[in-house]
């Protein structure tokens, strides 16, 4: 975060620095302009570079001002990746959390229909049993009221 704000601290000193360049050429063409009627060919010269470096330090700076631009947006851009990551984890874990409470959920309802199995065997073996003994109890009573009968 800090090479950041020297990289910005950076980039405006140079775009002040192209600005007070650009802003002397311009004032140093007007001043040519107006005093100037006829120069000599190393004056000229020098009055051309000049206005070249003009032009050429005012396309400079545009293309500073885009790619700061380009350098907000990317990081505007990463900012909003990085929070919509986080809350795609935090689905995500939400989501293995249900899971998990779902699945022991299924668990302890296996366990209870297991026990409700069992408990549901036991009885009817017992109620098997009991059959069982009312046969046996109806077949003696039979045995016997034929006895008593002849």
């Amino acid at each position: 975060m800090e090479e950041r704000g020297k990289g910005n601290e950076r980039w405006n000193s140079a775009t002040a620095n192209l600005s007070e360049m650009a802003s002397n050429l311009d004032s140093l063409q007007k001043l040519l302009l107006k005093k100037a009627v006829f120069v000599d060919e190393e004056t000229f010269s020098k009055a051309s570079l000049t206005s070249e470096q003009a032009r050429t330090i005012k396309v400079l700076e545009q293309r500073v001002e885009t790619l700061e631009r380009e350098l907000d947006a990317a990081i505007t851009a990463a900012a909003r990746a990085r929070s919509e990551k986080r809350q795609a984890e935090a689905a995500q874990k939400a989501a293995e959390l249900r899971a998990q409470e779902i699945t022991r959920e299924l668990e302890n309802t296996t366990k209870v229909f297991e026990l409700h199995m069992e408990e549901l065997r036991a009885k009817q073996e017992e109620i098997a049993k009991r059959d069982a003994d009312i046969k046996v109890l109806e077949a003696i009573i039979q045995t016997l009221g034929g006895r008593e009968t002849a």
